[in-house]
């Protein structure tokens, strides 16, 4: 296994002095240790992986080095169009090494969204012209491997790409950082607005920890889960199938968990949900100012104002609550108001560390989704 300040001190040797990137669960030790080492000027953790490709040309750019971009492998799509119209040899030239956890790799026990996706990870840098390896887990090996990967990518003007198996990196510990003070948890938050919200009403879940714990949230409250579509996968665009089904369905109310991170990943769907005078979408968001799935790292989100974007976006109601009564007094008034809605609700960074995982497989999640509006829209007729 390779220890993250080896891994970082041969890149350091090879001319990489900027690193940036989305964190993913087999690179949070990586992520963590250049969050720890770096300033701000040479490790910049990115709202999107496309954004992370840009960030990396401009710094090629402005020093003519090339920088290190890590992602994880579902995050290839965002990445996609940067690579081939950007950073492509045929385009403008621009050398960087990708750093590529491989989720879903095949004979490895995953999660169902990761499946198709670590199937075709190869493949899609393979169409895409971009060379790529695995990356290799002793630290002469790695040298080597490294060291051919950039000069190819100097020589050539093009992007590399090596992909990171589970288990490469040794763990890194972490620094005691500072838990935000919110005292609200974010199963306490999903539970509050779930048992407040209109019997035909439909939630649509953000990936990660908010879907498994209104997964669990349910399974306690023996309720069934057709009122809810979990978005396993697909990070930041739980609120735009939100506003799909709203738009088609007038007649209830929909709801929208999202994460910080998630949102962040796809901000530009905030306007595009204020325009469309929507009068029942509720968007909420459950800030706890980290990506909590894939190692804890800061998302920045505690910094930002959500109510005052919403507010300039066109949202009808935009309000924060941090408290469970506050909560709880937002949520009646939210629920009068006629148009798109937004509630950020601060809760602390604290998870269940038993939390569970949810018993459907995402085409049973789906049917009995729409079953549940389709018997809904019968009876509303």
């Amino acid at each position: 296994m390779l220890a993250p300040h080896d891994f970082f001190n041969i890149c350091r040797k090879q001319g990489i002095s900027f690193f940036t990137g989305v964190p993913d669960s087999l690179l949070q030790d990586l992520c963590a240790f250049l969050t720890e080492r770096l300033p701000s000027n040479e490790h910049v953790i990115a709202a999107n992986e496309g954004g992370a490709i840009g960030l990396a040309a401009g710094h090629y750019l402005a020093t003519g080095k090339p920088a290190l971009i890590y992602l994880q492998n579902s995050g290839q799509g965002n990445a996609i169009n940067p690579l081939l119209s950007l950073s492509d040899p045929e385009v403008y030239g621009i050398p960087m090494l990708l750093l590529v956890g491989w989720r879903g790799e095949p004979g490895i026990k995953d999660e169902p969204q990761h499946l198709k996706q670590g199937r075709v990870t190869m493949a899609l840098f393979t169409s895409m012209e971009i060379p790529c390896q695995i990356l290799e887990t002793d630290n002469q090996t790695a040298v080597g491997q490294i060291t051919r990967m950039l000069e190819l990518a100097k020589r050539e003007k093009r992007p590399v790409a090596l992909i990171v198996r589970k288990g490469t990196f040794k763990k890194h510990v972490k620094r005691e950082d500072e838990q935000n003070q919110n005292p609200l948890t974010r199963e306490q938050a999903i539970a509050c607005v779930a048992s407040l919200s209109p019997p035909n009403a439909v939630i649509i879940a953000s990936t990660g920890h908010i879907s498994r714990e209104l997964y669990e949230y349910r399974e306690r409250e023996c309720q069934d889960h057709s009122r809810d579509f979990l978005t396993v996968g697909s990070m930041g665009h739980a609120s735009q199938i939100a506003l799909g089904v709203a738009l088609a369905d007038p007649t209830r109310i929909v709801y929208c968990f999202d994460g910080d991170g998630a949102l962040l990943m796809h901000l530009g769907a905030m306007p595009l949900i204020g325009q469309s005078r929507c009068h029942n979408l509720r968007h909420i968001l459950l800030n706890n100012g980290v990506y909590g799935s894939v190692g804890g790292q800061a998302t920045g989100a505690l910094n930002l104002d959500f109510v005052k974007i919403a507010k300039a976006c066109g949202y009808a109601f935009a309000v924060r609550a941090t408290s469970s009564l506050g909560l709880k007094k937002q949520l009646i008034t939210m629920n009068k108001v006629k148009g798109p809605s937004f509630l950020e609700i601060r809760v602390s960074r604290l998870f269940r560390l038993d939390l569970g995982r949810p018993g459907l497989t995402p085409a049973e999640n789906k049917e009995g989704f729409m079953t549940f509006l389709r018997k809904q829209l019968s009876i509303d007729t």
